[in-house]
C-alpha cells in the first residue's frame, strides 16, 4: 500500500518537473527572440515582466494542447491575479459598479464639492481586444479622477465571468467562478474575442458612453458636453473608431465626445512596415507578429493569413497608392525614421487574404484610414506614444493628419516607454517611473476640459 502510493507520488512529481522543464525551456527560447533597447526604462523589470507573460501563454498553450482548459482561460487568470488587485477606495473617491444599457461599468466619482458640473471621461482598457478588465485599470482610473476631479466611467461587460477548468483524465470539472462579492474576484470586461469579434466590443463601448451622456447631468453631475472618451492600445483604437462612428450619426439629442485620450493606440492594419515596426518588432511587451494576431482576433480569427500580411500581401496596390499620402514615413519627423528601409515591394497582392481581411480597412477597425472629410469631423484629440513601441508611428501619423484637417491636438511622447506602460502605474515593485510620467500628462490634458 504504501509503496503503491510512494510510486504514485514519484510519477505525479516527475511529471510535474517535465512539465516545468518544458516550460522552462520554452520561455527561455521565446525570450532570445525579444530585444530590449538600452534605452527602455528599467530593462530588467521589462525582461521579468516579458518572461510572466511569454510562461502564462506557454502554460496556457500546453493546457489547451493537454485539454485541460479552454483557450486562453489561463492566461487572462493570471493576467487578473497580477494585475487586477482591488486594494481600498481612496479619501475624496466614490466608485460604483453600475450598469448602463445592459453594459456594466465602474464609476469613480470625486467627492469634493465643486461649484459647477464636473467633466467626465469614458474609458475603454487595452490588451488586444482579447484581455483586461475594469481591475486591470483600477488604479490608473482612479489617479485620472482625483487628480483631475473628473468622474471617470471605466467599460465592463458582465458581474460575473466564468473561468471553466476541465480535467478531462479524471472526468471532473472545475469550474473557477470570479464574481464580486467580498473574497471572490470581479472581472469586468468589454465583450473580448476570440469569444466576440468586431463590432461587440465598439458597440458595447457605444452603448455605455450614449447612456452616460444621456443621465450625466441627472445622475451624476457631469456637464455631458464635457465628456470626452478615451482608451489605450486597443482601447484607444476603440475610442477613436467610436468618435469616428458618433459623428456621423449624430441626431441632435446627445452631445458628441468634447476630446478623445488616446495612448498608444493601434488605428491601422494597412502597412506593418513602419518604422516604428521595423525599430521595435521584438520589443516587450508587443512584438509585430502579436500587433497582426490581435487585429486578427478582433476582425474575424482568421489568424492564418498572418504571415502574408506580415510580408504585406494583403493590400491591393491600387489601395497601397490610397493609404500612402497617409502612411507615408516622410510624414514622420526625422528621428523616428533612423534606421528604417523601404519594405519589399509586392507585385500581386493575395486576393484570398484581402477578401479575409478587407473589412479590417474599414475606418472603423483602422480609424487612420479615415477620409479627410471623416477625419474632420473628430474632437480635439490627445495622443501619447512611446519610442520603443510598434504602435508609435499610428499614433504620430494619426495625429498629424488631424492637425493637417484643422483639429487641435496635444501629442505627448515618452522617449523611454514601451507599450503598456501606462497599465503598470502604482503595481508596486511593476511600476515604471515613465508610467507616473505618462498618467501626469493625461491628467494634465483632461484638467482642460
Amino acid at each position: 500500500m504504501y509503496t503503491a502510493t510512494a510510486i504514485l507520488i514519484i510519477v505525479f512529481a516527475a511529471i510535474f518537473a517535465a512539465f516545468c522543464m518544458s516550460v522552462v525551456v520554452l520561455v527561455y527560447f521565446e525570450q532570445r527572440n525579444s530585444n530590449i533597447p538600452p534605452g527602455v526604462a528599467n530593462p530588467g523589470k521589462l525582461h521579468a515582466i516579458h518572461c510572466a507573460y511569454v510562461g502564462m501563454n506557454v502554460v496556457d498553450q500546453i493546457l489547451v494542447r493537454l485539454g485541460l482548459c479552454h483557450q486562453l482561460n489561463f492566461t487572462r487568470l493570471c493576467r487578473f491575479f497580477i494585475m487586477g488587485r482591488k486594494g481600498s477606495v481612496p479619501h475624496g473617491l466614490r466608485i460604483k459598479d453600475l450598469t448602463f444599457g445592459g453594459v456594466p461599468a465602474r464609476v469613480y466619482e470625486p467627492t469634493a464639492a465643486s461649484g459647477e458640473k464636473k467633466r467626465g471621461l469614458v474609458y475603454f482598457h487595452g490588451g488586444g481586444w482579447m484581455f483586461g478588465c475594469i481591475d486591470d485599470y483600477d488604479e490608473v482610473c482612479q489617479y485620472i479622477s482625483l487628480e483631475s476631479d473628473t468622474t471617470v466611467v471605466s467599460v465592463g461587460l458582465a458581474d460575473l465571468t466564468y473561468s471553466v477548468l476541465f480535467i478531462n483524465s479524471v472526468r471532473l470539472n472545475f469550474i473557477i467562478l470570479f464574481c464580486r462579492f467580498h473574497s471572490l474576484f470581479p472581472i469586468f470586461s468589454y465583450r473580448l474575442a476570440p469569444e466576440h469579434r468586431y463590432p461587440a466590443h465598439l458597440d458595447d463601448c457605444e452603448v455605455v458612453t450614449r447612456y452616460f451622456l444621456s443621465i450625466a447631468a441627472t445622475d451624476f453631475g457631469v456637464d455631458p458636453r464635457r465628456v470626452a472618451v478615451g482608451g489605450d492600445s486597443a482601447g484607444g483604437n476603440l475610442a477613436a473608431a467610436l468618435c469616428q462612428r458618433l459623428s456621423k450619426t449624430q441626431d441632435g439629442h446627445l452631445p458628441s465626445p468634447c476630446a478623445q485620450v488616446l495612448i498608444y493606440p493601434a488605428l491601422q492594419m494597412a502597412d506593418f512596415h513602419l518604422p516604428s515596426y521595423q525599430q521595435n518588432h521584438s520589443v516587450p511587451i508587443l512584438f509585430r507578429s502579436r500587433t497582426v494576431f490581435f487585429f486578427l482576433q478582433y476582425l474575424n480569427g482568421i489568424t492564418s493569413v498572418s504571415q502574408q500580411i506580415l510580408e504585406g500581401k494583403h493590400v491591393p496596390a491600387e489601395r497601397k497608392r490610397h493609404y500612402k499620402k497617409w502612411l507615408d514615413p516622410d510624414n514622420l519627423p526625422p528621428q523616428f525614421r533612423k534606421g528604417a528601409i523601404s519594405p519589399p515591394v509586392i507585385a500581386n497582392h493575395d486576393a484570398d487574404v484581402y477578401h479575409i481581411i478587407k473589412q479590417g480597412l474599414d475606418p472603423e477597425i483602422s480609424p487612420l484610414l479615415a477620409e479627410d472629410d471623416v477625419l474632420h469631423l473628430n474632437p480635439p484629440t490627445f495622443v501619447l506614444t512611446c519610442e520603443f513601441d510598434v504602435l508609435r508611428d499610428d499614433g504620430i501619423l494619426f495625429q498629424k493628419r488631424l492637425k493637417d484637417v484643422g483639429v487641435d491636438v496635444t501629442w505627448e511622447h515618452l522617449s523611454d516607454g514601451f507599450h503598456g506602460i501606462i497599465s503598470f502605474f502604482n503595481q508596486g515593485w511593476l511600476t515604471f517611473e515613465s508610467s507616473q510620467r505618462g498618467l501626469d500628462s493625461i491628467v494634465r490634458y483632461v484638467k482642460t476640459l
